[in-house]
């Protein structure tokens, strides 16, 4: 919890809200492969790739 409140006060402190998109899709991104890397479905997610 501490990097997350971290990272928001560098991003609050620097002007720099125009990460928060690209942090935000990564980690959805990972989410997806995380969770589908056992399954039927990891071949579709890496047809996304």
């Amino acid at each position: 919890m501490e990097f997350i409140k971290d990272l928001w006060l560098f991003l609050k402190t620097r002007k720099k809200f125009w990460l928060l998109p690209i942090i935000i899709v990564l980690l959805l991104f990972g989410i997806l492969i995380v969770m589908t890397s056992g399954t039927a479905i990891a071949p579709f997610v890496y047809t996304l790739f």
